[in-house]
């Protein structure tokens, strides 16, 4: 498999909205302490806003222990827990500061598929869409968890990729998000 270069971190040290529909096609790559590598093309994101007016943001009320990593450098993963059971991961945007974040929602897996399906306890024939088709689905299929908050997407055993170069960049449209109350503003939110 083909894959580009890392994102550079000025990439991330835009506003989420103009990065989250440029993540769609990426590829999240997680190597595991064996070296097994799991591969996934990003195929669903959702923006979450730091500047106070996104009552959906973990950021809308400011600072605190559990979201500090929203708050931090750009290029970093801010990992945390839904309803206690699900984890989920978001890539943090915007300079320092800011808590403006976006969370990764679905991929399309690409390598290591057998260990994703295996992390996911998911039965042989149970379709590759299963994998990584929400937000949980995701952080389980590629063993993302707690102690990856704050991780940096440049090098290491996580990182953020560019397609390839040649490979035909996907069509994106948004739509609000799912799953929250509709945004005053009705922002398209989710790509």
């Amino acid at each position: 498999m083909r894959l580009g270069r890392t994102f550079s971190r000025a990439f991330f040290d835009r506003p989420c909205l103009a990065i989250a529909p440029e993540l769609i096609g990426a590829y999240l790559v997680r190597r595991l302490a064996d070296g097994t590598e799991l591969v996934g093309r990003i195929v669903e994101v959702e923006a979450y806003l730091g500047d106070g007016s996104d009552p959906g943001s973990h950021s809308h009320r400011g600072l605190t222990a559990r979201n500090r990593a929203m708050f931090g450098p750009s290029g970093r993963l801010y990992v945390y827990r839904s309803y206690g059971i699900h984890t989920c991961a978001n890539i943090v945007c915007e300079p320092e500061g800011h808590g403006a974040a976006v969370l990764l929602r679905a991929l399309e897996p690409t390598a290591g598929v057998e260990r994703m399906r295996a992390l996911r306890k998911l039965a042989c024939d149970a379709g590759d869409r299963e994998i990584a088709s929400g937000p949980g689905k995701l952080a389980r299929a590629l063993d993302l968890h707690m102690g990856h908050c704050g991780a940096g997407l440049f090098r290491g055993a996580i990182q953020l990729r560019r397609a390839a170069v040649g490979d035909a960049r996907p069509d994106v449209t948004c739509s609000r998000r799912i799953g929250l109350s509709p945004d005053p503003a009705d922002r398209r939110l989710r790509c």
